[in-house]
């Protein structure tokens, strides 16, 4: 077992203990089987997402802090997970590799040499060769004038090839000397391909676009050169850090609502909060009064990467929807909560939406690297607007800096403010929604 398994292990093993909860209450509450639970606290796995072990910190009464080392446990163990499964695919085919050499080996012994394998000469009589008839000889004419013909074409079709047609020289030569306007260095041959190509040309920001559980490469913003008494922006390829986007987090069941455009009768359950994202995605739902952002950001490598900005950007901005608003959890169940540390909100209803520390929160710059991460949580809040919006997070390290751009998928994020609007919570004695008020 790995240190950082180890580490996660040890957390939850704690939590566990604490909280007076069995082995099998846990996993019932948490849906999920008794062993599958006993491994992860024995640390045999580690969850493939983090949902799983939010919800059983919370089920545990973590303190706000718990739940936030929790999650940065979980990220170095997932990270170790990753890379012995990559060990492991590399050990295996090494491994075919050399069991395949002998077989190689092998049959170089059996091909025939002309040495050792050319049948012996015969000292038997030669058997006498008919003169060959007239027919027989137009018929080898023929067949050597067709040799003749395909050796004078293949003849003329090499310079051809070694010259291409006369340019081929000239372009390689070309190639050669291109120089990457968008670095303000130059590039040889091999990179002055790679900077043709679109993945490696400057955009003006970068996305970062969340996945179910799989990290996502952030893009950063380049412009051309080193500016002047500043660092050199880079180019997505030398971005140092990544970000793991949750868009559709919860602060607490009770907490999110979203507006739909439907009857409270098409409307399926509330999903549990691993499974929101697809339950926003099949209703086209829009988060109602604030939408809770929880971002990860971790490093590449072992320098460290400063966050030094976090700014705002509004793309669109009307009404609010008309639709019906939809409260998550359930009439009657209560639901906890606090406020975690690195907690910013954001005003989306102000002429220019800043995003501010809360009470008691220390702002930025925050420093991350590969083996210490860093979560931010975002409650961006509207009440009379309707408004896409994005993120963008300034970085530097060192003599290089950039901007990533935080949205959803390539979309901006969307909030919407709900008042006046009908709006219902879930009863589970009635298995509907039903018309219902929050506290």
């Amino acid at each position: 077992m790995v240190d950082e398994t180890a580490d996660f292990a040890a957390l939850i093993r704690e939590l566990k203990d604490r909280s007076g909860l069995s082995y099998g209450v846990l996993a019932k509450r948490l849906h999920m089987s008794t062993s599958t639970l006993h491994r992860y606290c024995n640390g045999d796995a580690v969850p493939t997402e983090y949902a799983p072990v939010e919800r059983f910190a919370r089920l545990c009464k973590a303190t706000p802090d718990e739940l936030v080392e929790a999650h940065r446990r979980w990220i170095l163990a997932d990270g170790a997970r990753q890379r012995e499964r990559k060990a492991a695919t590399t050990t295996a085919t090494a491994t075919s590799a050399t069991a395949t050499a002998p077989e190689v080996a092998t049959a170089a012994a059996t091909t025939p040499t002309p040495e050792t394998d050319l049948p012996a000469p015969s000292h038997e009589p030669a058997v006498p060769v008919t003169a060959p008839t007239p027919r027989n000889r137009r018929r080898t004419a023929l067949f050597a004038a067709a040799a003749v013909a395909v050796v004078l074409a293949a003849t003329a079709l090499v310079p051809r090839l070694v010259s291409g047609d006369g340019g081929g020289s000239d372009r390689k030569q070309e190639a050669g000397s291109v120089t990457s306007t968008g670095r303000g260095t130059p590039s040889s041959s091999a990179s002055a391909k790679s900077s043709r190509s679109p993945s490696a040309s400057a955009s003006p920001s970068g996305s970062v676009s969340p996945s179910g559980s799989a990290t996502a490469k952030s893009r950063a913003s380049a412009s051309p050169g080193a500016k002047a008494g500043g660092a050199a922006d880079v180019g997505a390829a030398a971005v140092p850090l990544t970000v793991t986007t949750r868009p559709y987090a919860w602060e607490s069941p009770c907490s999110q609502t979203y507006l739909v455009d439907r009857d409270a009768a098409k409307v399926p359950p509330p999903p549990t909060e691993q499974d929101a994202p697809g339950w926003v995605s099949a209703l086209g739902a829009v988060s109602a009064d604030s939408q809770y952002l929880e971002l990860t950001v971790q490093g590449t490598g072992q320098e460290t990467v400063v966050l030094q900005t976090l700014n705002v950007r509004v793309v669109g901005s009307g009404a609010p929807l008309a639709w019906n608003a939809y409260a998550m959890g359930y009439i009657g169940v209560g639901c906890g909560g606090g406020v975690p540390t690195h907690s910013f909100g954001i005003g989306l209803d102000a002429v220019r939406p800043v995003a501010t520390p809360k009470a008691g929160q220390t702002g930025l710059p925050y420093k991350v690297s590969e083996s210490d991460p860093e979560v931010l949580y975002i409650t961006a809040a509207a009440a009379s607007h309707d408004v896409r919006w994005y993120l963008e997070l300034g970085w530097s390290s060192g003599d290089r800096k950039g901007v990533l751009r935080i949205d959803d998928q390539g979309k901006p994020f969307r909030t919407s403010g709900m008042s006046g609007r009908p709006q219902y919570g879930y009863s589970l004695d009635d298995s509907e929604w039903v018309p219902h008020q929050a506290d």
